[in-house]
């Protein structure tokens, strides 16, 4: 793999930056691997890395029906948070948190990671107290959280003019997550398939996976793409809001029911905000990039959806929302806008498991999955790797629906 640094920089240039090497390669598809993986978001690929640089296994090969890191890891609002409520959920983001501050330097790759500190602008008391009850767990696993007054709220976002005693929803306060970043998303994605393919992973795009193939005994026998079978020992589904149309190819039904996230951009502008703001009360959230625009989320569907644009009456409601606060955004202009693909669990945690079909492991059930990305990747590679679960991730089983063992999680942003 190419080192990517100041001074290789500076030699290329020299020649017009045409001696680069390519970040992947884009080899033929083989008839059999040890492990395929479906999908080449942030999840698969962090998959397929560190089953190469933690466990050895490179016999890996990543298909993606479209382009590496053009599905849900190109269609979110890149956050990255460990502001959770259960035991299971914070160690896990605390985790994934820490490996993204070094996502950098270990891949050689700039995700141009920025520690932004996240504040949740607080309109009642029953909000905060179940914030403050937050806050004790997370005190013990390290992570950061702290309730902050009015005045300092507004300290933190100078914008934040609305809110006010007189109005129909006026700010009691708020809680300050230091750990909490942005980074930039076809970086991660790109990060992470460069360092797996220096270790022999393939990664196959335009490769779509069309059904799952079980041997006579029902184990897993590999998968049926548009260039055809491809046999395998272990195959990994990793396909967010398409997970139930890949697996009940393999007569798996699964608790997930796919939902539609809205999110949508402003126009550059100059900064006047260097934190990330939740107002989950009204049903919003935005940070602002380095380019300037206001990256900003919304609430979901409110039933199921593969739709990938947004419906107007969600955007209406979030961006009332968000003037009710913020009044001086109103001449702002729209630079474009999407929707995102969510397969959510009846209790809003996800799922990593391998699943009742020997060999086939799941990873689905993120909301808000971005900031999962490296610890999911360790803790499925690690369970595909040695066929035992990863401590921090064992509580998300597959067979915790069938045990009424629900991790009931409200740390979700937006989240109603």
């Amino acid at each position: 793999m190419q080192n990517y640094s100041f001074l290789s920089l500076a030699r290329n240039a020299l020649t017009g930056h045409k001696n680069w090497q390519k970040a992947w390669r884009s080899p033929p598809l083989k008839e059999k691997y040890e492990v395929v993986i479906i999908g080449a978001g942030g999840h698969g690929l962090a998959t397929a890395y560190y089953l190469a640089k933690e466990f050895g296994i490179t016999d890996v090969a990543v298909l993606e029906r479209g382009w590496l890191g053009g599905g849900n890891v190109a269609r979110n609002t890149v956050t990255v948070r460990s502001n959770y409520l259960r035991d299971q959920s914070i160690p896990f983001y605390v985790k994934s948190v820490s490996l993204y501050e070094g996502l950098t330097k270990n891949l050689n790759f700039n995700m141009m990671h920025s520690k932004r500190t996240m504040v949740d602008v607080v309109h009642n008391y029953p909000k905060m107290r179940d914030l403050r009850r937050r806050q004790l767990t997370m005190d013990i696993y390290n992570s950061t959280y702290e309730k902050i007054s009015v005045d300092r709220v507004r300290q933190l976002i100078p914008a934040l003019t609305g809110g006010g005693a007189e109005s129909r929803l006026p700010i009691i306060g708020g809680m300050v997550h230091k750990d909490a970043g942005v980074n930039r998303h076809d970086a991660v994605a790109w990060g992470y398939a460069r360092a797996a393919d220096a270790l022999g992973v393939e990664m196959h795009q335009r490769t779509a996976v069309t059904s799952l193939l079980r041997a006579n005994n029902g184990d897993i026998h590999g998968v049926e793409t548009v260039k055809g079978p491809v046999k395998a020992k272990k195959v990994v589904v990793a396909v967010s809001g398409h997970t139930t149309t890949i697996t009940e190819t393999a007569s798996l039904r699964l608790p997930l029911r796919t939902m539609n996230l809205t999110a949508f951009v402003s126009e550059p502008i100059k900064p006047i905000v260097d934190v990330i703001v939740n107002c989950s009360d009204l049903g919003f959230y935005f940070s602002q990039s380095d380019k300037g625009e206001l990256v900003i989320g919304g609430a979901p569907d409110s039933a199921q959806s593969f739709r990938r644009d947004i419906k107007q009456h969600v955007f209406e409601d979030t961006v009332g929302a968000m003037l009710e606060l913020f009044p001086s955004f109103k001449n702002l202009k729209l630079l474009r806008q999407w929707g995102g693909h969510l397969d959510i669990t009846p209790d809003a945690s996800p799922i990593m498991d391998e699943t009742n079909v020997p060999g086939l492991f799941v990873t689905a059930g993120w909301w808000g999955g971005y900031k999962a990305i490296p610890a999911g990747g360790l803790t499925m590679a690690h369970h595909v790797a040695t066929n035992s679960p990863h401590p921090l991730m064992e509580a998300f089983s597959y067979n915790r629906f069938k045990n009424l063992d629900y991790i009931l999680e409200t740390g979700t942003t937006t989240a109603r």
